[in-house]
């Protein structure tokens, strides 16, 4: 199979990144992200994570991806697929301005500096599965990712589309 890749933008800044699926690495995933492109939702910058922009969608895959080439320790670029049920980002804590809905919810995230760790207070680990890396314009986006934590998400759009 060719690579294949996919464009991430933070529409309103005008800023994109280019990734390689890592179809030998997590097929499954990597399949059902491709089928349901393009994706689109309110940007959010992680808590605890860290370096970290997301945004959180319905499932779209017709059952859930198995857990691969899973990490705690995201480096810069990788792009994951979490899985969480509704009811896991429901405290207030988490800031969401949207009531998150009981059901499942499928958060596509973009690592984009170091020294990342996926542990939830709440929680304990959140393993990830790495289904992209970032090939092209990594410190672009890492510049609009500082600048989104330092000013504000509201309003922005992550989105993530066929290359």
């Amino acid at each position: 199979m060719a690579d294949r890749y996919v464009e991430i933008a933070l529409v309103k800044r005008g800023v994109t990144c280019t990734a390689r699926l890592l179809d030998d690495r997590a097929p499954v995933t990597c399949e059902a992200v491709w089928q349901a492109l393009p994706l689109g939702g309110d940007v959010y910058h992680a808590k605890y994570a860290r370096n970290e922009i997301y945004a959180l969608f319905e499932p779209f895959a017709a059952t859930e991806p198995p857990l691969e080439n899973p990490t705690v320790t995201p480096i810069p670029g990788d792009l994951c697929y979490f899985s969480f049920a509704g009811t896991e980002l429901g405290a207030r804590s988490y800031g969401y301005d949207r009531e998150v809905p009981a059901t499942t919810v499928v958060d596509l995230a973009l690592f984009y500096e170091r020294n990342n760790l996926l542990l939830n207070a709440d929680v304990g680990w959140v393993p990830g599965t790495v289904w992209g890396a970032i090939t092209e314009g990594l410190d672009e986006m890492a510049a609009a990712c500082t600048d989104l934590w330092r000013t504000g998400a509201a309003g922005e759009t992550l989105r993530f589309s066929r290359a």
